[in-house]
């Protein structure tokens, strides 16, 4: 049985986003291992269960009644209440200020090796969620960067989708410096489908600190805290490529160990070609 571990934020990720690639990983029986930041419940952003939500840009609802109650279930149901924690799993880079920083940093590389050669080998693809609670907690999380090399390093598929792509643009080796999808060819969050307003963040933060969940806190920064488009066509240089697809419906890419999905419409494709990656050895698709 193949292992897939699902990293979401706790800020609002978007239901469809974790639908998709979970019903296609469950149906080919994945077992699956639920990770976030720092172990708390994600809360599905409201407005990815509601089927009367208009999208600003596109002008109409990207949410069907199907996957709106399909997102309350899963929420509903005790499948997310105790997600893996990565603070408690991946240790936090020092400061250089620090009166130990060289003992600290051979610590760090230390546990960090041997969690890629001991407990990164039992999974078999990591697949990030999308949605704009991403932007908070993911796309700068440090652990959440080592965690992604270490898939890399060991050469296992890496799903990210929408606005859990930042996350491959920004991990990449502390001592390099150097995005990881550098040269590679990905699709993402375009800037046409950027909202001018309504960029939401939900969950047990937004209110008091305490994990009521969902719909009891909703927080609207406006537009994006940066265009996702620009970020990754930087990333990827001038060998690769960012691909919008902007006017098709859907858009996936792989460009092996990564496979990028646009937006919410993508989900369901996104997870049906993880399970071709994983099954059939493909590593080129879209592009």
């Amino acid at each position: 049985m193949k292992k897939i571990l699902f990293a979401l934020s706790e800020w609002g990720y978007w239901g469809e986003e974790l639908i998709g690639p979970l019903e296609a990983c469950d149906l080919a029986g994945y077992d699956i291992t639920f990770l976030t930041p720092n172990g708390k419940k994600p809360t599905p952003l409201s407005v990815s269960c509601a089927p009367g939500y208009i999208d600003p840009p596109l002008g109409r609802s990207v949410t069907s009644e199907e996957m709106a109650e399909k997102t309350r279930k899963v929420h509903e149901s005790e499948r997310l209440d105790n997600p893996k924690s990565l603070a408690d799993w991946f240790p936090q880079r020092a400061y250089p200020s620090s009166a130990t920083y060289l003992r600290d940093m051979e610590a760090y590389y230390k546990e960090i090796d041997k969690i890629i050669t001991e407990e990164l080998t039992e999974y078999d693809a990591l697949v990030i969620v999308g949605g704009s609670g991403a932007m908070v907690d993911l796309a700068n999380n440090q652990r959440l960067h080592d965690l992604i090399l270490g898939f890399y390093k060991l050469q296992k598929p890496i799903a990210a989708e929408c606005y859990g792509v930042a996350c491959l643009a920004f991990a990449r080796d502390f001592r390099e410096k150097k995005s990881l999808i550098w040269g590679k060819h990905v699709t993402g969050h375009p800037i046409d489908y950027d909202y001018l307003d309504g960029t939401g963040f939900e969950g047990h933060h937004a209110i008091d600190g305490t994990n009521k969940g969902f719909g009891d806190g909703y927080i609207n920064f406006g537009p994006p805290f940066y265009p996702l488009e620009f970020i990754l066509r930087d990333a990827v240089g001038s060998d690769g490529a960012f691909i919008g697809n902007v006017g098709h419906q859907t858009s996936v890419l792989v460009d092996f160990p990564f496979i990028t999905s646009r937006s919410t419409a993508s989900s369901c494709e996104c997870g049906r070609i993880l399970v071709q990656v994983l099954e059939t050895g493909l590593t080129r698709y879209g592009w």
